[in-house]
């Protein structure tokens, strides 16, 4: 498969390995749950690549939909590289502004989004959908890092969204009234795209009712278009009988029944749209009928499928979503007027609408799952969920990641955007703003969520060194994710017994204390090893500064010796 080259490309592609592992602090003041926790709605706010990160031993594998809004590097945004890779190079790039005149702003961008991309494709679920808007700037460079992280095959849609109905001048002579929403899946044979509800005149097309009163269309069963002749399908060309009075159809011949061959209109011979073996388990849902042909005007038998509204199922009939979504859910106007009911102005620049990742949510069937983004902006997606949980009674859960500082002015004039636009935005829209016109933000939409601030970073160094030591349950944290690959469960954490955690081959527990004095003298003894509770019978995996058991010990008791200060360390299969 072919792929991009960019500059720098080597010096990121595995950078995503070596970002540190970060705490996360929670601010109290700041969300709306009494006591926070990283199993309510999330606010994370810093650096989203090292939030992506932190993010790993709790969420791997767990998140249903991802949506970002990444820049789309169009040299008037102002946004700045800050990733500190271990380059010359990359370091004079960090800190300043990528603006048009930048003759590497398109090498910068990637160099940007494809460590995002890997953690990201971590972070999602095998049946999960991965979705990104950007327009003619950087599509095509996004569906090639895309095509390389995900692989082309799991490229679900490219879907145009008519998202400016007026039209702007981007530098061309067109009016440019859209943008783009690529999609891509973890693995798109686990992946079982929504639906949407029929039209009006989709509806009407149910205008035939049956015995028991179900609505139904007739749909002819012969097959037209592409491959529909005996020399295409051979397989699929034989005779059914028909009776147009009873409207009783078979596959073998009856007194009363007509024979009837599938023709084109040009009297070639054609084939049925299903296989005999289909046909015969499916005998309810077709009918024989008599029909006049064009041209000719002469009646004839022909067989129709009574293809229901309710469907089989007993649910409404349904249809897919269309490669183009327009609409007022999807303009811009809308979103501002959004954050206009909220904020009394548009305290940010296009906005993206409810609407959209509503829609988006729909698509990828999102229930009672995790919805993320990275890129969270304004926090339209919290609100979309908010609203979505309100109205379908859902227990959907949101994740927003959003740095303080996007660009210089903003740091410049200390406006955390996090705080005062993401944050604000979901707090107004869960408590309700009395002067809105929407009925439902003027009562508020309800929820929680809990506030994070990046903290310190947990690096091996900082054990060896005895500074900056993070606290227990973070270090259990990334202990047992990069030796499991499993979610880390803070709840099942007991650490008067050492324990952090069950995976699938192990228990495992983690000897340690964020007091240096303590720590120095900390070690794997017979006596500890022996009080270690066997909680599921499985063998044990120990993390421990040092130990002072022989190997021989350590297999009688069933246990692997994992040492702390550590390199990553990896007991399950690969990831």
């Amino acid at each position: 498969m072919p792929t991009l080259q960019f500059k720098g490309k080597s010096l990121v592609q595995n950078h995503h390995l070596v970002v540190p592992f970060t705490e996360l602090d929670p601010v109290k003041s700041r969300g709306l749950s009494k006591n926070p926790s990283l199993h309510d709605n999330l606010i994370i706010e810093g650096d989203n690549l090292k939030a992506l990160k932190a993010l790993l031993p709790t969420f791997h594998g767990k998140i249903k939909c991802i949506y970002i809004d990444p820049p789309y590097n169009t040299g008037n945004e102002g946004w700045i590289y800050n990733d500190k890779v271990n380059s010359p190079m990359m370091r004079e790039w960090l800190g300043k502004t990528v603006d048009r005149d930048d003759l590497t702003r398109h090498d910068k961008w990637c160099c940007m989004m494809l460590p995002r991309l890997k953690l990201l494709r971590e972070l999602l679920r095998d049946d999960g959908l991965l979705a990104i808007s950007i327009d003619d700037n950087e599509l095509s460079n996004l569906l090639d890092l895309c095509d390389e992280v995900f692989d082309r095959d799991n490229r679900f849609a490219v879907i145009c969204v008519r998202n400016n109905p007026r039209g702007r001048r981007l530098g061309t002579q067109l009016a440019v009234e859209h943008e783009y929403l690529i999609t891509y899946c973890k693995k798109i044979a686990a992946f079982e795209a929504g639906t949407l509800p029929l039209t009006e005149d989709q509806l009407a097309e149910y205008s035939e009712t049956d015995s028991k009163g179900r609505k139904y269309r007739a749909l002819g069963l012969r097959k037209r278009g592409a491959l529909s002749t005996r020399k295409d399908r051979p397989n699929l060309h034989f005779p059914l009988y028909g009776n147009p009075t009873t409207k009783l159809v078979s596959l073998e011949p009856k007194k009363g029944f007509e024979k009837v061959i599938p023709k084109l209109s040009d009297k070639t011979e054609g084939v049925w749209r299903w296989s005999k073996n289909l046909i015969a388990e499916n005998l309810d849902l077709l009918e024989a009928r008599y029909v006049k042909r064009r041209g000719s005007g002469k009646e004839e038998v022909d067989i129709f499928e009574r293809d229901y509204l309710d469907a089989i199922s007993g649910e409404q009939a349904t249809r897919l979503f269309p490669s183009i979504w327009r609409g007022s859910d999807f303009n811009n106007e809308t979103g501002k007027d959004e954050l206009k009911q909220l904020f009394g102005k548009a305290v940010l620049e296009y906005p993206k609408p409810v609407g959209l990742i509503q829609h988006l949510m729909l698509l990828a069937n999102v229930r009672d799952d995790i919805v993320l983004d990275s890129f969270a902006g304004s926090g339209t997606t919290a609100h979309a969920v908010l609203e979505r949980n309100a109205s379908a009674n859902h227990k959907a859960r949101f994740i927003l990641c959003q740095m303080p500082y996007e660009t210089k002015e903003q740091e410049k004039n200390k406006e955390n955007i996090c705080e005062t636009i993401t944050a604000e935005r979901v707090r107004r829209a869960a408590s309700g703003v009395p002067k809105a016109k929407d009925d439902s933000l003027r009562k508020g939409l309800g929820g929680t969520f809990s506030y994070f601030r990046l903290g310190r970073e947990l690096e091996k160094q900082a054990i060896l060194d005895g500074k900056d030591l993070p606290s227990y349950e973070a270090l259990a944290g990334y202990v047992f994710w990069t030796a499991t690959g499993e979610e880390f469960q803070p709840k099942k954490l007991k650490q008067k017994e050492w324990f952090i955690g069950e995976s699938r081959e192990y228990d495992v527990f983690l000897l340690y204390d964020e007091k240096l004095e303590t720590l120095k003298d900390m070690a794997l003894t017979l006596e500890i090893a022996k009080k270690l509770p066997s909680v599921s019978g499985k063998r044990k995996l120990v993390f421990a500064p040092t130990k002072y058991l022989d190997q021989d010990y350590l297999d009688r008791l069933r246990i692997t010796f994992c040492q702390l200060p550590f390199e990553i360390y990896q007991a399950a299969e690969p990831r």
